[in-house]
């Protein structure tokens, strides 16, 4: 019996899938990819993504603000050519913002429309709590999709234990339960990245489902390549300057030590500027690139030594 050939949709399908498998097979191949996408990625890093991959684990990433922990995701998905789902955290987020919601408002018309119908009480109800009427938010829509996603859930620290409760049935079996339709099972594992600013220890149960990874602030030669990567335009010698100049900031008493995000703002405020060399006057002119408040702006003000 003659086989039936794939259909083209089929066979680009396939392509699709085995380029997404192929880009996650190694990680220096993971590695090259971000940089390729602009995200400078240590092998520590691009091992952990790997594993995450490899073993179908979300991946929790602790650290300073502003080292680069979202932008790992954000820069994933476009090198892996999928979808990028983004949930961010905030004290009350609940089930309807993150899980699903009924759409009442179609629910109810429906019901309207149904009141003349022959249908038993029981064929409308479950005409009414059927999925055209459901409203899928991020975490629900990331196990729905035909193609693995990466699903971004951003500043997790800033939820309450109450949501944390929610990820749980989603981190451990990539299913969501929803009750009046019962579970829904993941047509693709999502590939899960969780942030954290630890302004709140999250629970053990959380943690245990994650593989784990710390991103602190680069050394200067990694500060130096990100720079580089992101401002290809800038000159070396202020690139070298800005990072000595941050990494003094971040050894200071300040509210706020600055992360990758504001050592690139303020290098692009230099150079914009059209400044050869960090000094006195430029760094006057921009350290609101650099620093975030009064008080950390006036600590540098005031510095007794020569700074920078």
């Amino acid at each position: 019996m003659q086989q039936k050939k794939p259909s083209r949709e089929g066979e680009a399908e396939n392509a699709r899938v085995s380029s997404f498998e192929d880009k996650l097979s190694d990680p220096g191949r993971i590695a090259q990819g971000l940089g390729e996408c602009g995200y400078v990625a240590d092998t520590e890093l691009a091992t952990t993504l790997y594993l995450m991959a490899k073993l179908g684990r979300p991946l929790l990433i602790e650290g300073e603000a502003g080292v680069g922990k979202t932008e790992v995701a954000c820069t994933l998905a476009p090198f892996l050519e999928t979808r990028l789902i983004r949930l961010q955290c905030y004290e009350g987020l609940d089930l309807n913002s993150a899980v699903y919601e009924w759409d009442y408002r179609r629910q109810l018309l429906a019901i309207r429309i149904q009141e003349s119908s022959q249908r038993s009480e029981e064929e409308k109800e479950s005409y009414i709590y059927s999925r055209r009427f459901l409203l899928e938010r991020p975490l629900l829509s990331s196990i729905t999709q035909d193609r693995s996603p990466v699903l971004l859930i951003d500043e997790i620290d800033r939820s309450d234990e109450e949501f944390e409760a929610f990820l749980l049935e989603l981190l451990s079996s990539f299913q969501v339960t929803v009750p009046e339709l019962g579970t829904i099972q993941a047509r693709r594992i999502p590939l899960v990245i969780l942030t954290s600013n630890r302004t709140r220890e999250l629970s053990d149960a959380l943690r245990r489902r994650c593989l784990y990874l710390w991103l602190d602030y680069p050394d200067a030669e990694k500060e130096l390549r990100i720079i580089r990567k992101r401002l290809p335009g800038i000159g070396l010698r202020l690139a070298r300057q800005v990072i000595e100049a941050v990494r003094r900031l971040r050894q200071m008493d300040l509210d706020k030590s600055p992360g990758v995000a504001e050592t690139l703002d303020w290098a692009s405020a230099l150079a914009a500027l059209g400044a050869e060399e960090v000094d006195r006057p430029s760094v006057e002119a921009t350290l609101g690139a650099i620093l975030k408040t009064a008080d950390d702006i006036g600590t540098v003000r005031a510095c007794e030594d020569d700074w920078p």
